[in-house]
């Protein structure tokens, strides 16, 4: 089995335009993201899927590959899905960008499914939350499965909510995605669904659509990315106090 890991990155954002290539620790970003996913020992390979030039200069300074895609993409699955299409790779990772601390253990831990599970079409990842405040905050998306690892929703609310408290657990869901080839271009495909759109959670259009998602617990993920100058801030200060690795 071989499993590709692509970055999908543009510089155009909303709320943090270029941040990608913003400076965490004298290095872009970017760069941080591309170095923590080449440490997978699963991924034969991890390239950048960008629209923008100045996001592919940056990769070929570091010594990534880049790959051109469309600029109309409204998602990082979409982008993700065009640079996986022109790929013979039978596992595709969708490593968001914006995760300057992804470990490649976490992928890992998303992608070792596959070797042993041929019914598997997607995989992702949870981790427990500890903190009530995590809970509540609608930043944090929430995932809750069935007895056997699947999910059943995600959610920016509290799920489950907990109406007792004994023995109630919250996990909250990492954005790392891993498919085989083959279902994410028909996933890209799909048009999206009225959860997706009430909660702006692209993972659901797969529940939406009847498929299912097997969800791997991790504690080998830090949850810190970087979606506004303060969030990059936050990342240099945590960045200083862990210290090189």
């Amino acid at each position: 089995m071989t499993a590709l890991g692509i970055i999908p990155a543009r510089f155009a954002s909303s709320r943090f335009e270029g941040k990608a290539l913003a400076p965490l620790g004298g290095r872009p970003v970017l760069q941080h993201v591309y170095e923590g996913a080449t440490q997978a020992s699963l991924l034969a390979e991890v390239i950048i899927a960008t629209d923008d030039e100045r996001i592919a200069a940056a990769a070929a300074a570091f010594g990534a590959r880049a790959v051109m895609t469309s600029r109309d993409h409204v998602s990082g699955t979409d982008r993700v899905a065009e640079a996986a299409a022109a790929s013979q790779a039978d596992v595709v990772v969708n490593i968001q960008g914006d995760e300057p601390f992804i470990s490649g253990r976490a992928i890992d831990q998303a992608v070792e499914p596959f070797l042993t599970r041929p019914d598997l079409r997607m995989t992702t990842l949870m981790r427990r939350i500890d903190d009530e405040d995590a809970v509540r905050d609608p930043n944090v998306v929430k995932v809750v499965t069935d007895q056997e690892g699947y999910a059943l929703y995600f959610s920016r609310s509290p799920i489950p909510y907990p109406r007792r408290t004994e023995g109630s657990r919250a996990y909250e869901h990492i954005g790392l995605y891993a498919y085989r080839r083959e279902f994410l271009l028909l996933l890209a495909g799909l048009p999206q669904g009225r959860l997706e759109k009430a909660e702006a959670l692209e993972q659901l259009r797969v529940l939406e659509n009847g498929y299912r998602i097997w969800v791997a617990e991790t504690t080998s993920h830090v949850g810190l990315s970087i979606d506004t100058p303060d969030d990059l801030q936050r990342a240099e200060r945590f960045l200083q106090e862990r210290g090189p690795v």
